[in-house]
């Protein structure tokens, strides 16, 4: 069996806990792991708030493979990622040059600032995520990557992780929808699942346009045991 690879994402910012802003990070990282056979395992949305960050750090990198943060990274005072993180680690921040050069390119005719320069305090021995929007990058410390909250800019530096982490085998799902009530499909379910171990198995119920019924999903990197298991469940609803 290939060695099952699972990460947390750790999203950051006062302003998807109010409410203001929409996510649109955690499904786009799921996605992109899931396709380097990395299993999302756990999101946890925390404030801007250094103790908070340090303590769900610390946590997660011991539990977990790969651990991505979002949120943060920015030039405003309220960006306190970068920090935290280095905290986390019991290091330093330092101004990296590298990375003023490349934000004084993106920066020119006098908008590169002091703030735009805390966008170059990265924590001490970090490699950086590369940011093709904007200048700015991410970095990595360990096992810990850090990206922007900008879903955009974001994705991009997904993109580039999702390249350079080792994951294993890709989970594939397959779907089987019935019009049949959850209810009805539930001891049946349970049994199925029961005899496939390496299958996760979940019910879904949908209301669409007035018809209701329930989606199965089976997921497994077994693509064999995907199989048996798809064509039991659906066995099962035909004699329902």
């Amino acid at each position: 069996m290939s060695k099952i690879y699972k990460a947390a994402m750790i999203v950051i910012g006062d302003e998807i806990l109010s409410g203001r802003t929409r996510d649109e990070n955690v499904n786009y990282a799921a996605n992109k792991l899931a396709s380097r056979g990395v299993t999302l395992s756990e999101v946890r949305i925390i404030p801007d708030d250094t103790a908070a960050i340090i303590s769900a750090i610390n946590e997660l990198r011991v539990k977990y493979d790969y651990v991505f943060t979002s949120g943060g990274i920015g030039p405003t005072h309220d960006d306190i990622t970068a920090l935290s993180v280095a905290k986390a680690f019991v290091t330093r921040l330092e101004l990296r040059q590298d990375v003023c050069e490349l934000l004084k390119q993106e920066y020119k005719g006098g908008d590169f600032t002091n703030a735009s320069a805390k966008m170059a305090m990265i924590p001490a021995g970090a490699a950086l995520i590369p940011n093709p929007l904007s200048a700015a990058p991410g970095f990595i410390v360990e096992n810990v990557y850090v990206m922007a909250g900008v879903p955009v800019i974001m994705h991009a530096m997904m993109d580039y992780v999702a390249d350079i982490i080792e994951g294993g085998a890709v989970v594939k799902s397959r779907t089987v929808e019935s019009s049949l009530g959850e209810s009805r499909i539930a001891g049946g379910l349970g049994e199925v699942q029961s005899r496939f171990s390496h299958v996760d198995i979940g019910s879904y119920p949908y209301f669409t346009d007035g018809a209701r019924g329930v989606r199965v999903v089976l997921r497994s990197s077994n693509e064999s045991d995907l199989e048996n298991a798809e064509a039991q469940v659906i066995d099962m609803i035909d004699k329902l």
